[in-house]
């Protein structure tokens, strides 16, 4: 159902009233705390709660106050469900006490974002049944293009939580082996392949001990939200060294995430059915056949002195894996999950060229070059390109989106 709010908002805005994510901001340089994002505006929710418009038994004094949202989330689901319904009330109320504090409103213009929480560790899964079915293909041939593996269970690897960024922070171009076609030994230097994989991925809400599993009938109680994850991949020094041990140099120089986290309980009206699994899964992974979710992905790329190009469209709903699915296979050996963990997707790829999600595929290899609008082409990124990945969920007059992630790449650092 649509709710009306008080406060102007603009027209397929993504942080509509239905949406109201969390993100850590702060105003000229002062100390950072936590908001909520709402049109065009921040809610400061550390002003709120000192002015007594936002109480809880649970809802600690301060817990605002934080250069991260992990306490607040630590509270558990009650506490976020009270924020959540308590924000709704205040914007939906003409006649209430946030109007008499037009400062607790701030206008995203005026505000520097920063990471959401405190990323402990991250795990980037790979669960696209394209994009792995592609990237196979590329490699290994169409008769072995999926690993026997691949349909009984979530592949994963451990990434670099130290070198995830928010939106807006460039990255240099690394460094690293190669080893070129037709070559008898490796070269080191900047990659010639930087590359983009548009992903999503979960923030975990709740923790589990050390050796204890999470079944899949609990994942999603969990899980508290979702951002836009640029897992950034040089394809050159990957493909060097990923045999035996998978990605390393290729990976761990960066990721960027979008600033605002969207609430699970903000998602449930796009949640969706999911892909058919062709081959029956262990008991564990059995759960609800509802799990994905209907959120549309885009890609798109700006050269130094052209304009933005759309290079891909794609959609959350058409991963195989669930984040159901991938948190109880993380767990299932007792591996204790951290509030503020990262789990990404892996890249998300449709079924058609325009839905791949990385370069390595929209382009197969950097054979077919892809036009931009300016006239120019691309095989893999260039110095100074722009990239910025876009996310939003819409149906019946409703949009929760993620706002976006942008980057620029630098040259390679002397």
């Amino acid at each position: 159902m649509q709710q009306k709010t008080w406060l102007e908002i603009p027209d397929n805005s993504d942080f509509s009233i239905h949406n109201l994510p969390y993100g850590i901001f702060s105003v000229a340089g002062n100390k950072k705390r936590a908001g909520i994002a709402i049109g065009e505006y921040v809610i400061d929710l550390d002003g709120l709660q000192r002015c007594g418009l936002l109480t809880h038994s649970l809802l600690n004094e301060g817990v605002f106050l934080n250069d991260s949202l992990n306490q607040f989330i630590s509270g558990g689901k009650a506490v976020w469900s009270y924020v959540r319904k308590r924000i709704t009330e205040l914007l939906t109320d003409q006649n209430n006490p946030l109007k008499e504090q037009p400062a607790l409103l701030i206008p995203q213009a005026d505000v520097e974002m920063h990471l959401p929480v405190a990323i402990g560790d991250y795990t980037d899964f790979y669960s696209s049944l394209e994009h792995a079915t592609n990237v196979g293909i590329m490699f290994r041939g169409k008769e072995k293009a999926l690993m026997p593996n691949w349909k009984h269970l979530p592949v994963a690897y451990h990434g670099r939580a130290s070198s995830i960024i928010p939106s807006g922070l460039p990255i240099h171009r690394p460094k690293g082996q190669m080893m070129p076609d037709g070559a008898e030994k490796p070269v080191f230097g900047a990659t010639e392949r930087l590359d983009i994989e548009l992903e999503m991925a979960f923030v975990v809400g709740r923790e589990n001990e050390m050796g204890q599993a999470v079944p899949i009938q609990e994942a999603e109680d969990h899980i508290f939200g979702m951002v836009i994850f640029n897992d950034w991949s040089a394809r050159d020094i990957q493909k060097w060294e990923y045999v035996p041990l998978g990605p390393f140099l290729g990976k761990n120089f960066a990721s960027s995430i979008s600033p605002w986290i969207v609430t699970m309980e903000a998602l449930q009206p796009f949640k969706v059915k999911s892909p058919k699994q062709d081959v029956e899964v262990l008991p564990y992974l059995k759960g609800n056949e509802t799990a994905s979710y209907d959120i549309n992905l885009e890609a798109w790329l700006k050269p130094k002195k052209g304009v933005d190009t759309l290079i891909a469209k794609s959609n959350h709903k058409y991963l195989y894996w669930t984040m159901a699915q991938q948190l109880a296979h993380h767990t299932v050996n007792g591996c204790n999950m951290r509030v503020g963990d990262l789990c990404a997707s892996g890249t998300i790829s449709g079924k058609t060229p325009d839905s791949y999600g990385s370069l390595l595929e929209l382009t197969w290899k950097g054979e077919k070059p892809i036009a931009l609008a300016d006239g120019t082409k691309r095989e893999f990124l260039e110095d100074y390109d722009q990239v910025t990945m876009k996310a939003y969920a819409q149906k019946e007059g409703i949009r929760v989106g993620f706002g976006r992630v942008k980057t620029e790449i630098l040259p390679a650092s002397d």
